[in-house]
């Protein structure tokens, strides 16, 4: 490690759980990132900022006036064009030595293979609908990749850990089977900006302590946020044996 990164990440190296150990095994992973808008943003920043050595930002969609609100990588100045271009310089911005790459392509099962199948040290689910959340968990089970999922609206929020490394960890799929995507989303129910932030920064906090084996992860416990009382609410997340994708009835 370089005299320049030894004092850049200083704050979070005398830290006695992190230490120089934690900082290097971030420098030298590569993390996912599904989606960079009101959660994507918060994530990726804090993961450049604590100095992730790659990331790579997937997101067909283009900065419209309605995402400054809450995605707050993006600039008045990104307006039309692409959002992982937009988070690029925002990240680069923040920390020219993290390694970008961007895919500006709509995620799909295919798609997802090859950017898991790199391989990547852990994926980030910060995308806004139900089936792509689905096919992450899919493909991230069967490579065996920690998931870090988050999702939130109106005013309420929620973050989970599956790491299908460990045997006993449930998969997306055991918490959630159905959902209709088209009505769960901020462009028809609406979300507090800060609500996606406070989401996005836990999501970036248990990214970190996976990568450098800090603490305890969220693994097998889902927390859930309400914003109009600001509480935090923890549930048990039992592995399903019979899910179809991380259990004995698995395809």
């Amino acid at each position: 490690m370089r005299d320049e990164q030894l004092l850049r990440y200083s704050r979070q190296i005398m830290l006695p759980a992190f230490d120089v150990e934690g900082q290097t095994r971030l420098l030298n992973a590569t993390v996912l990132v599904v989606g960079v808008g009101g959660l994507g943003s918060p994530v990726a920043m804090y993961l450049a900022a604590a100095g992730v050595g790659h990331l790579i930002l997937v997101d067909d969609d283009v900065v419209e006036i309605s995402n400054l609100q809450r995605q707050v990588a993006h600039r008045e100045s990104a307006l039309g064009g692409s959002k992982v271009e937009s988070a690029r310089q925002t990240l680069l911005a923040l920390n020219s030595d993290v390694k970008i790459t961007t895919v500006n392509e709509r995620v799909d099962r295919m798609l997802l293979e090859k950017l898991i199948g790199r391989p990547v040290d852990l994926v980030v689910d910060a995308c806004d609908n139900f089936s792509t959340r689905f096919a992450i968990n899919a493909v991230c089970v069967k490579h065996k990749v920690a998931l870090v999922s988050g999702a939130a609206i109106r005013l309420e929020g929620q973050v989970a850990v599956f790491d299908s490394r460990q045997p006993d960890s449930p998969c997306y799929q055991c918490l959630y089977q159905d959902g209709d995507d088209e009505q769960m989303s901020c462009a028809r129910n609406g979300v507090l900006a800060p609500v996606v932030g406070v989401i996005g920064s836990m999501q970036a906090l248990e990214a970190i302590k996976v990568l450098s084996g800090m603490g305890k992860s969220l693994c097998g416990r889902l927390l859930l946020f309400d914003a109009m009382s600001s509480t935090w609410r923890e549930l048990r997340l039992p592995r399903d044996p019979a899910c179809k994708v991380c259990g004995a009835g698995a395809s």
